[in-house]
């Protein structure tokens, strides 16, 4: 350091700062330096060094150049009253950020659990023949598709209230089904259609399921013996009727059934 001050690159370096913000705050007169070499060069001085710090602070604590310039500036201003109003607005961050850390901790254990819920809670609102591992068996095999990711998003944030209502909707769902096959309704009438529609739509409640994906899961609940036994305790050969009902929604909307693939 010269006798007369401080060159701006040299003052940058030892403030952490750059040379651009500098230059900011000399342009907008938040601090100027207040001596100049004889080739015009601008160096600042002890007391423009000692303010700088006092900046560097302020701004590290959160406050804007405006309200640091009135502190700054201002001695007849409350300092500890703007600093009160600083910490109260960083309380609330924090707040904020928790609030975020919680989220995120809720996301990270659906992407790896399917279901927030104990094992318990699981038998208690899906019904003792529920199988506690098959989250588990469904993350091994789809969880690395988007419609696991998009599953785990909306698990995230449903309590074990949310989940007994979508229970309950689907439960009442497959009853109207079984009373509409009693009742004559056959794949590909009026009745059926719309019915095939509430189902894609309560299905959409995990993921967004396309038609397409609709086919594939229709031909499952018939393939896999699980999804067979489901339907069928609500009424024989429900299944196979639901299944084909899918494919004939799927044809009147112009998508052969028999080519559909999971996309």
């Amino acid at each position: 350091m010269s006798d007369d001050g401080l060159p701006v690159g040299e003052t940058a370096a030892r403030l952490g700062l750059t040379v651009r913000t500098l230059h900011h705050w000399d342009e907008i007169g938040l601090a100027s330096p207040a001596a100049r070499t004889r080739a015009g060069y601008r160096l600042y001085t002890d007391a423009d060094l000692e303010r700088l710090r006092r900046i560097v602070v302020y701004r590290e604590l959160g406050l804007d150049l405006d309200a640091i310039r009135a502190i700054l500036d201002e001695p007849g201003g409350d300092v500890a009253d703007q600093l009160r109003v600083q910490r109260a607005q960083l309380a609330q961050r924090i707040a904020q950020l928790n609030d975020l850390d919680d989220d995120l901790a809720r996301m990270i254990e659906a992407q790896e659990r399917g279901i927030l819920l104990s094992d318990d809670e699981q038998r208690e609102i899906f019904g003792p023949d529920w199988n506690t591992e098959w989250p588990a068996q469904a993350r091994e095999a789809y969880g690395q598709s988007t419609q696991w990711q998009q599953y785990a998003e909306r698990a995230a944030s449903r309590s074990a209230g949310d989940w007994a209502a979508v229970t309950e909707a689907m439960t009442a769902f497959e009853a109207e089904l079984g009373a509409a096959v009693d009742a004559g309704a056959t794949p590909g009438d009026a009745v059926s259609n719309s019915l095939v529609e509430r189902h894609r739509t309560l299905l959409s409640q995990f993921f967004p399921v396309t038609r397409q994906m609709q086919v594939c899961l229709g031909r499952m609940y018939v393939a896999d013996p699980r999804f067979s036994a489901h339907y069928d305790a609500v009424r024989p050969g429900l299944a196979v009727w639901l299944s084909r009902a899918i494919d004939e929604s799927a044809r009147a909307a112009g998508i052969d059934p028999d080519t559909a693939t999971w996309q």
